[in-house]
């Protein structure tokens, strides 16, 4: 018989997702962001390939990562509602880890299961971090599905894309939570 972990369960039952842009300071330190990295990367790396990139943004490269997404979209011939849009997560950042996914040439791991395990990678930083205290959430928005932005703000090169942007900093205190999922319309048991 498997042995149970009765904390690891509740606490993944009850994790919640919150607003970044309700975070506040503190954020962690270098020493905490390494152990949340750390308890992170334990995910599907399909034979070691280590299919992604971290990049740790604070301070003021979240002025300048604002200030770039709102000149893409004015490159982009976007409206001020783009721009705001654009800016949004980089003028209320307080910290966050910007996943790359990167994949590697193989002949046994399809990009596809490359591209999944940088996003097993953005749930395993949401839920160490919160299970280290602290809130996180992951966004992208417009401007880390922009090639151009990407390439600009985070040096994605041919092949990259930033499969998440995980913000973290202090919570607010817990509100309603959403509505979950009804398993009952979405899981189909098939026995044979």
């Amino acid at each position: 018989m498997p042995t149970r972990n009765d904390a690891a369960l509740a606490f993944l039952k009850s994790r919640r997702s919150r607003s970044a842009k309700l975070f506040s300071l503190p954020v962690p330190d270098r020493d905490q962001v390494t152990e949340i990295l750390t308890a992170a990367t334990r995910v599907p790396d399909h034979g070691k390939l280590e299919p992604w990139r971290l990049i740790v943004v604070q301070g003021a490269a979240f002025k300048r990562l604002a200030d770039l997404a709102e000149a893409r979209a004015n490159a982009l011939g976007g409206d001020a509602e783009m721009a705001a849009k654009g800016r949004g997560q980089y003028d209320l950042g307080k910290l966050a880890i910007v996943v790359i996914a990167s994949p590697k040439p193989s002949p046994k791991i399809p990009p596809v299961e490359q591209l999944m395990s940088a996003a097993a990678l953005c749930l395993g930083i949401v839920n160490a971090a919160e299970a280290a205290g602290w809130g996180a959430c992951w966004l992208t928005g417009w401007p880390a599905h922009d090639a151009t932005f990407a390439a600009r703000a985070f040096g994605c090169t041919e092949g990259e894309t930033v499969a998440g942007i995980v913000h973290i900093g202090t919570p607010p205190e817990d509100g309603p939570d959403r509505p979950r999922p009804d398993l009952g319309k979405i899981v189909t048991w098939v026995e044979t």
